[in-house]
């Protein structure tokens, strides 16, 4: 099949990676999460114990100004819950592409090691970190948010809540959420080569990836940033919507009915 002027293999060239390979890439993914997850651990256990540490926390609205040390803090926390996140989610592409590119090898063609097209769609979610950080920064100098990231007003997130799930019912979720469900379908339609191209390929997978879970990651902002147990949970649900054997048009259906009603009952809350 070709795009803008490359060849990727076809589909009959889909052949069972080896062992090796396979090792290689779930071992390779693993680590990355693994490292993302034991920073998040530690940054949650750090929080609950600044007694024992010297731990870095938002500033308290009016308390001091923000600087650049603070928005970098953010930014670093926020890329890293992505990687750990997002990264197991990634496997089934990651393996297709290593798939096509064990395919091209052996046929004598260019190809591109796995680690950079991986390495595109971490950058993906660094650029969605820095959004993040720039949505919660204000949300902390407006007191809407405590120094431990969690939310101190029931309107704030109620209304997340709602959006999220409406977001669940849109045809975008529907459309970033099938590319994500379909890698042989979106690496022979986006296919790049070279090692540019490779990167590029890995970022245009993660804004797809992104388009799919930007509102499921904002629900934080409503939970607390921090709150380890759901950044779990909505984890294991990013992992069943895009690789999870239950149709997804049943999984967004029910849980934006949830999100909406859990945000309806905490506006209810709300002393309007």
């Amino acid at each position: 099949m070709l795009n803008q002027g490359n060849k990727t293999p076809s589909p009959n060239t889909r052949s069972q990676l080896s062992l090796r390979d396979r090792i290689i890439v779930y071992g390779g993914v693993f680590l990355v999460s693994a490292m993302g997850w034991a920073y998040m651990f530690y940054m949650g256990w750090a929080m609950e114990n600044m007694h024992l540490v010297d731990m870095w926390m938002p500033p308290q609205a009016k308390a001091r100004p923000w600087g650049l040390h603070d928005f970098w803090m953010l930014f670093v926390m926020w890329s890293v819950m992505m990687v750990a996140m997002m990264t197991p989610s990634v496997v089934p592409m990651v393996l297709m592409y290593t798939t096509v590119n064990k395919g091209k090898q052996k046929k004598g063609l260019p190809y591109s090691p796995t680690f950079i097209f991986l390495a595109g769609y971490l950058v993906a979610w660094a650029l969605f970190s820095v959004v993040a950080s720039a949505v919660q920064y204000p949300l902390h100098e407006s007191g809407l948010l405590n120094p431990m990231m969690n939310s101190r007003s029931y309107l704030l997130s109620g209304s997340i809540l709602i959006l999220a799930g409406l977001y669940q019912w849109t045809p975008l979720k529907d459309a970033c959420l099938t590319e994500c469900r379909s890698p042989l379908s979106f690496l022979m339609t986006s296919w790049r080569d070279g090692h540019f191209g490779a990167f590029k390929l890995g970022v245009h997978h993660g804004l797809y990836c992104i388009g799919c879970c930007w509102a499921l990651m904002v629900v934080l902002f409503a939970v607390g940033v921090m709150n380890m147990l759901w950044v779990l949970l909505i984890t294991i649900f990013v992992l069943l919507e895009k690789v999870g054997p239950v149709s997804s048009f049943y999984l967004r259906s029910v849980t934006g009915l949830l999100l909406i009603i859990w945000g309806g009952y905490w506006l209810s809350l709300y002393p309007w």
